[in-house]
């Protein structure tokens, strides 16, 4: 599975351009995108622009994702699917 983060595109200079995310600039590769231009929210995965979204569609990602992050931090640490398994497949206490 493969996640894309919506970022805005603040320069661009021929198949390369700057995205920006709360303060945060990344060089990224436009050659997936050529026809976007600056001003365009796009989505971002791995160093390269996949995609045009409108505005809309990136704010409600954004707060999407934000609340995801805000319901994991709140979880404490990790999942709440007990132990991790050791190399043999066992929890503590040696059940599987």
């Amino acid at each position: 599975m493969c996640l894309a983060i919506p970022m805005k595109l603040v320069s661009r200079e021929a198949d390369t351009g700057v995205v920006e995310l709360e303060g945060v600039r990344l060089s990224v590769s436009l050659m997936l995108v050529p026809e976007v231009r600056v001003g365009d929210h796009l989505l971002i995965h791995a160093g390269y622009a996949i995609g045009a979204i409108d505005e809309a569609e990136a704010l409600e990602t954004l707060r999407l994702l934000s609340q995801l992050v805000g319901e994991e931090a709140g979880s404490g640490e990790g999942s709440n699917a007990g132990p991790a398994p050791d190399a043999q497949g066992k929890n503590e206490g040696g059940r599987p």
